[in-house]
């Protein structure tokens, strides 16, 4: 049986006119939190992180098991997952079936409500998304901590002890949960991950990020052999 009932390679792919939209947009200015140094995440590391694109979407994908208990309470929704992907994005237009000119350019140009994607992958993430770019990271515990802090903090709890799913996501095994923050042109699901590696130590930059294929030139360059 098939992982999703919608799989990466069944989601729509931007139609020509959203991407000569946004790419035409000036790219993203937001500055990074302040990192360790770039060699002290491959210290000691002993677990993995992923990195996924799909060419306009990014996400970060972790192991279930290595989630401390006391961290992302909504990953309980996943009972049978055995990783978890994160991503970031705007509240319409993320969701959304259908894209138009209207959506793509209040997503870009106006700050609008945010949401979390988690995805509940029963197998690796690479064969879980056949089409997208999976990238894996070595990790620290001391730096892994920070990337679980930053993920964390991106929900919008409203004083609860966890968010309540605002409706089904992409795939079968997914939701969506309202985050913090606005999305707009210079804070998108890919700087939404370049924030969050730099919280966990890499040296990645949210500076130009809008687009996945920025993000994912500074991800590749991290995961050649040092």
């Amino acid at each position: 049986m098939p992982i999703f009932a919608r799989r990466c390679d069944d989601i729509r792919l931007p139609r020509p006119w959203i991407v000569l939209v946004l790419a035409l947009l000036p790219t993203a200015c937001a500055a990074p939190p302040p990192a360790p140094p770039p060699s002290q995440t491959y210290l000691g590391a002993k677990t993995v992180i992923f990195v996924t694109s799909n060419g306009w979407h990014s996400g970060i994908i972790v192991a279930k098991a290595d989630l401390p208990p006391d961290r992302l309470p909504e990953t309980a929704d996943f009972p049978e997952a055995r990783f978890l992907e994160f991503g970031w994005g705007d509240a319409v237009f993320y969701p959304a079936k259908q894209m138009t000119l209207g959506k793509t350019l209040r997503a870009a140009l106006v700050p609008t409500p945010a949401v979390v994607h988690v995805v509940g992958l029963r197998a690796e993430p690479a064969p879980s998304f056949p089409k997208a770019e999976v990238v894996s990271l070595p990790i620290d515990d001391e730096n892994f901590g920070r990337l679980v802090d930053f993920v964390d903090a991106s929900f919008e709890r409203s004083g609860a002890a966890r968010a309540a799913a605002t409706g089904p996501g992409l795939y079968a095994t997914s939701r969506f949960y309202p985050a913090k923050g606005s999305f707009h042109l210079f804070n998108t699901c890919n700087t939404w991950t370049a924030r969050a590696l730099a919280a966990a130590g890499f040296d990645v930059g949210a500076s130009g990020t809008s687009r996945a294929e920025a993000l994912m030139q500074q991800v590749r360059a991290l995961a050649r052999p040092r």
